[in-house]
């Protein structure tokens, strides 16, 4: 089974949705028939390399919403991740366009590491306080898992993955996705949301009975 998720660096509802959906294919019977590719999504693509406010002013200006409103969305959003784990911290989250970082996600898929550093670049932007706008950075993630520091470093020089994340945005678009982390399972049934693990198993069984019941030949 093929599963394809949009999703993007600075989206924290996508690493909330990337622990549940991990949690329930961890536990599902037909896990090891599953295959996982990320594909690229930015919320806003208009952002700057580098923001010089907080999130909380950056959010609070482009929402149009009271900045304590903000933060009381950032409460609530650090209290369903660390459900799953995750020690957010939006005090830290350095505001920066994400799309240099989709490119070191092509890189590593490129070389089958795209799990590793997409884990480890969300990690960054929402727990660690890194500027995932930063090659320095993204050098060091990269390196991290595995990837060659020369490489990663020459592929953002020459943006030779940025079509690559241009035709995943285009392919979203077609597919209509308005909002992520968005999974699509066979390309047949589609998930919005960081849903509870429930839902993704449900997702799961319905794509294999089509799958099955296609693969059947008529009588």
């Amino acid at each position: 089974m093929q599963i394809d998720i949009w999703s993007d660096v600075a989206c924290p509802w996508c690493f909330i949705g990337k622990r549940r959906f991990e949690r329930a294919l961890a536990g599902w019977a037909h896990r090891d028939e599953v295959q996982v590719t990320w594909h690229s999504y930015q919320l806003d693509p208009s952002l700057p390399e580098h923001h010089d406010g907080t999130e909380a002013e950056y959010l609070a200006s482009r929402k149009g919403m009271p900045i304590d409103q903000v933060r009381q969305m950032f409460a609530h959003v650090t209290e369903q991740a660390a459900g799953e784990g995750l020690a957010y911290d939006f005090d830290r989250v350095v505001v920066a366009n994400s799309i240099r970082a989709h490119q070191l996600l092509h890189l590593a898929k490129a070389h089958g590491r795209a799990d590793e550093v997409k884990e480890a670049l969300l990690s960054a932007h929402f727990e660690q306080g890194v500027d995932i706008g930063s090659i320095d950075a993204l050098v060091a993630i990269g390196t991290g898992a595995g990837l060659d520091e020369a490489e990663i470093r020459a592929s953002l020089a020459d943006e030779r993955h940025l079509p690559a994340v241009r035709a995943d945005i285009a392919q979203a678009q077609q597919l209509g996705v308005s909002g992520v982390p968005f999974f699509v399972f066979d390309m047949r049934l589609g998930v919005s949301g960081a849903q509870p693990p429930e839902v993704f198993v449900q997702a799961l069984e319905r794509a294999r009975e089509a799958s099955l019941e296609e693969a059947v030949p008529e009588a």
